[in-house]
């Protein structure tokens, strides 16, 4: 993505980045492993969202430049640092401030409604593959991608992705988001 437009995007909060937001390579791949995995098992896809990617594509760039993922204390990768335009939160294991995170989308890009993430940390650098395979062995996690146990009810309209360095994120939503979304290498 280009840094320029980037950088106005993070720094213009509840941006509209329909004309904006664009996917690496790395990000279209995981979407189209994601869906294919949805797909063997007969799920629905979910269309991508702008407003989540970039929501995702902030947060992996927030981790990145400010999360120490080997000394960070009781926060784990859902944390939020204090050096963006948004609120900062240390979201712990015990889930007791979800909701600094499941109200991002709607404090960074203006989705309409709450948003889940899972994430994934590799040392020598995030990749669709790896992170895909981790998060689908995770009990914790391949839930949110295949709508099952705590999430079944839940149909996802809306999915959003970011890659960046060692960190990747994939933010999925209820609502629709009608924002386009460029695919850009």
């Amino acid at each position: 993505m280009n840094l320029l437009l980037f950088l106005l995007l993070l720094f213009n909060n509840q941006a509209d980045p329909s004309e904006a937001v664009c996917v690496s390579a790395e990000e279209k791949k995981l979407y189209d492993m994601i869906m294919d995995y949805r797909k063997s098992l007969k799920l629905e896809p979910i269309p991508y969202s702008a407003k989540l990617t970039l929501v995702a594509q902030t947060h992996v760039r927030d981790l990145a430049a400010h999360f120490d993922y080997e000394n960070r204390g009781d926060c784990n990768p859902h944390s939020w640092s204090d050096q963006g335009k948004w609120t900062p939160c240390c979201y712990t294991s015990d889930h007791s401030k979800a909701s600094c995170m499941w109200d991002k989308p709607k404090e960074i890009s203006g989705y309409e409604g709450a948003g889940y993430e899972i994430a994934y940390f590799s040392s020598g650098g995030a990749s669709a593959a790896e992170g895909l395979d981790g998060w689908k062995k995770s009990p914790g996690h391949n839930p949110l991608l295949i709508n099952s146990g705590t999430w079944q009810k839940l149909h996802w309209q809306a999915i959003g992705i970011g890659i960046y360095e060692q960190y990747a994120v994939v933010w999925f939503g209820e609502p629709a988001d009608k924002s386009k979304l460029k695919v850009c290498h």
